[in-house]
């Protein structure tokens, strides 16, 4: 069972492209209501994709993770959970996220679909939930440059516990009451990685 968060020990040269490509791909998608609560599980130590986001726009940013920096805790504007997802999951009231961020988490889970349906379930009507999952080209490249090269934390990598393609990550958002109207699934990042853009209730998606 982890006991700590992604980057406590400091980022690779990997990592941070990898969060690059990501505010890359989520940049479309941030709310355009006035101060959105934005939900990131699994942030990560530091919470870096959601502070570059909390610098961008006015909103309520909530970090979510085993650890965070206690750093975190003292921007205004953000607010700062330590405890699991299942756990932080369950403390957040129904339909009360505009922005919800599960982002190279998913393949840590035991329970994704609970998961998932925890995520509808928080999620504002016309909210959007984006999420991505390392592909099994993707799990070639990670275990590659983790047990080879040393680019990126083994643990990190030996945790995962499932790699998705679009034809499995379609199916379990529909299965968490995602309506098919509302997803966009993708590969992006060469392949490596699938991210979806799952809207609720009516929520443009493209």
């Amino acid at each position: 069972m982890r006991t700590g968060a992604f980057g406590e020990q400091g980022l690779t040269v990997l990592d941070y492209l990898g969060n690059w490509l990501s505010k890359r791909a989520i940049a479309p998608h941030l709310p355009l209501v006035p101060n959105p609560y934005i939900l990131d599980l699994g942030c990560g130590y530091q919470a870096r994709l959601l502070k570059t986001i909390a610098d961008s726009i006015s909103c309520t940013a909530h970090a979510v993770d085993l650890k965070l920096d206690p750093s975190l805790a003292r921007d205004l504007g953000f607010v700062a959970t330590e405890a699991t997802i299942v756990d932080a999951l369950l403390q957040i009231p129904d339909s009360s996220v505009d922005l919800l961020l599960l982002i190279s988490v998913l393949e840590h889970l035991d329970t994704p679909l609970a998961v998932l349906q925890e995520c509808h379930r928080v999620l504002k009507p016309g909210g959007k939930f984006l999420l991505n999952v390392p592909t099994w080209r993707g799990r070639w490249f990670l275990e590659f440059a983790a047990f080879k090269l040393g680019l990126c934390p083994a643990e990190e990598i030996d945790d995962h516990k499932a790699y998705y393609e679009i034809s499995t990550l379609w199916p379990l958002l529909v299965g968490a009451g995602f309506r098919p109207r509302c997803l966009t699934v993708k590969k992006i990042k060469f392949g490596l990685t699938v991210f979806a853009v799952a809207g609720k209730d009516g929520a443009d998606v493209k």
